[in-house]
């Protein structure tokens, strides 16, 4: 037990001089929906966005011999239409993200899921679109969320906080004698897209980015509210949706996805107004 203890206590001090360490940034600008919080971050951008790349690859070749990639193609270019008129819109937060090599693919499968890996690689699964029956506004209510995910480096953030834990654990079992283990990057980055629940914090702020994205690219920014009372009934009917996991529950999440819908339907109305 005194072992046990000295253990925790060690990793408990270690991680905290690790997040203490790390390089403190801010991903994005706050946007009218005022996302602003700082993160700290133990690896840079470039070594996640090249690990995601590799996984991104990976899956889609793998959906590709399965005879499962890009089936539709009308359903292709409609997701795909949806996400240029979301990532032009990507400036707004981050200077960058407009020129990120961007990838967008359709993966034939019974999951409803979608999600953006960092540097803006994308999926969406065929199940979310047809059992959902999905808008156009609700569809690009999921992909501004997913895009926003990925702007805010929530990924990045996420391995950041496992390789500090996984030093502190290291020294601290260095210090007591017993063995340690270690994990590359590209694994962890596969792991927090396809494996771990994102934090209702990362959740919350994609939400607000999301409906930020899509009002300014011309999407009813209400549809957010829509398709997660969507989600809500799916997940009242069976196992949630993957990424429902460990969200907000849907009572608070609608409420909030309410506020800020309406704060920027200005950025909806004029987009609407523009496209004539």
């Amino acid at each position: 037990m005194g072992s046990r203890i000295l253990v925790l206590a060690l990793t408990s001090a270690v991680a905290a001089a690790v997040v203490a360490g790390c390089a403190t940034v801010h991903t994005t600008q706050a946007g009218a929906v005022g996302v602003d919080r700082s993160q700290a971050m133990l690896v840079s951008s470039a070594e996640v966005d090249k690990a995601a790349s590799q996984e991104y690859a990976k899956t889609i070749a793998a959906a590709r011999q399965k005879g499962l990639l890009d089936q539709d193609p009308a359903q292709v270019q409609r997701v795909r239409t949806i996400a240029n008129r979301l990532i032009v819109q990507t400036g707004a937060f981050r200077n960058d993200a407009p020129g990120w090599k961007w990838e967008v693919h359709v993966i034939t499968s019974n999951q409803v899921n979608a999600w953006c890996m960092p540097g803006g690689k994308m999926a969406v699964y065929t199940a979310l679109i047809e059992k959902l029956k999905l808008t156009d506004d609700e569809l690009a209510a999921i992909m501004g969320h997913e895009i926003a995910h990925a702007l805010r480096e929530h990924g990045r953030e996420q391995v950041s906080q496992q390789m500090a834990t996984q030093l502190a654990v290291g020294i601290a079992s260095a210090a007591l004698g017993l063995g340690s283990g270690g994990t590359q990057l590209a694994g962890m980055v596969a792991n927090v897209t396809f494996t771990l629940p994102n934090s209702r914090l990362h959740e919350q702020e994609a939400d607000r980015i999301g409906v930020e994205l899509a009002a300014r690219a011309g999407y009813d920014p209400r549809a957010a509210v829509s398709v997660w009372e969507k989600m809500a009934k799916a997940e009242s009917g069976g196992a949630p949706p993957q990424f429902l996991s460990t969200h907000p529950s849907a009572e608070n999440r609608i409420k909030d996805l309410q506020v800020y819908a309406d704060k920027v339907m200005p950025f909806y109305e004029a987009a609407v107004r523009k496209r004539g």
